[in-house]
């Protein structure tokens, strides 16, 4: 049974005719650049932040993410750690919804119940859990709804007759995944997509988001015709290792985001 949640990501996409949800990886370069890139994205129109866990078996995410990963844990960055940058954020102005991108085994050895109300203490809005599959998330479903948390579910075009059921649970927003395989840029959408958003869109109660693959403005302008936003990790997190070492510096970081706001708004302005 589907529990409403109240908190930013609802209100969020009452606001927002279309959402653009942004991911980027925590540490990656370092926890400071990190903190300033949220604020940056929200200057540039993010609805939602995505921000994602490094993790060093992360089995839906492609190359450019997996690079960000191995960056930001050899920076030192955790989960813990990373969850404490939220408080942060929001104390340096940051105002819109962030979710938790993580897989379950650092959440099960953080343990469950401790995560879940750690991440409400600390002003996370929703939790992305992209290897626990519905059947097997009610517990944590339960104790997010508990605890004002959105636990936002994936659908992908495979999920077939799975898609409603999924959908009749979802919180917050629904992700759906543009394409098969992992995470990362594309420069062509399977024409498949568009069946697919139809499909889910006629059975959701909530927005929907399509991700995976999203990495030009032409791309998500279609894919708004079709959804109700778009996430963009790939390409957002490349451009962030082109700036790697002006981000690091203190002197050139100013430069830096401002070239990452211009990335964004080239995105979404079209």
């Amino acid at each position: 049974m589907k529990t409403k949640v109240n908190n930013r990501i609802e209100e969020i996409t009452k606001k927002h005719e279309k959402l653009f949800i942004p991911f980027i990886t925590a540490g990656d370069p370092t926890a400071e650049a990190t903190i300033e890139i949220a604020l940056a994205l929200e200057e540039a129109g993010a609805s939602i932040l995505e921000l994602g866990i490094p993790y060093s078996d992360p089995l839906a995410d492609g190359p450019t993410i997996q690079a960000a990963s191995k960056r930001a844990l050899a920076s030192g960055m955790t989960l813990e750690k990373a969850m404490y940058l939220v408080p942060i954020m929001r104390k340096k102005g940051l105002t819109i919804p962030v979710v938790i991108f993580t897989y379950y085994n650092p959440v099960l050895q953080y343990g469950v119940e401790h995560f879940v109300k750690k991440a409400k203490e600390l002003e996370i809005d929703g939790l992305l859990v992209p290897d626990l599959p519905i059947e097997e998330s009610e517990e944590l479903s339960l104790l997010c709804a508990a605890n004002g948390l959105s636990l936002i579910s994936l659908v992908a075009p495979t999920s077939k007759q799975r898609i409603e059921k999924i959908a009749e649970q979802a919180q917050g927003f629904l992700y759906c995944v543009s394409s098969l395989g992992v995470t990362g840029a594309r420069e062509e959408i399977d024409p498949r997509v568009y069946d697919f958003l139809q499909t889910v869109k006629a059975v959701s109660e909530i927005p929907i988001a399509v991700g995976f693959g999203i990495s030009n403005a032409k791309q998500v302008s279609l894919m708004n015709q079709y959804s109700d936003g778009v996430v963009v990790g790939s390409a957002l997190v490349s451009e962030i290792e082109k700036l790697e070492q002006s981000l690091k510096s203190e002197k050139f970081r100013k430069d830096a985001l401002i070239s990452l706001k211009t990335f964004v708004t080239s995105l979404i302005s079209s």
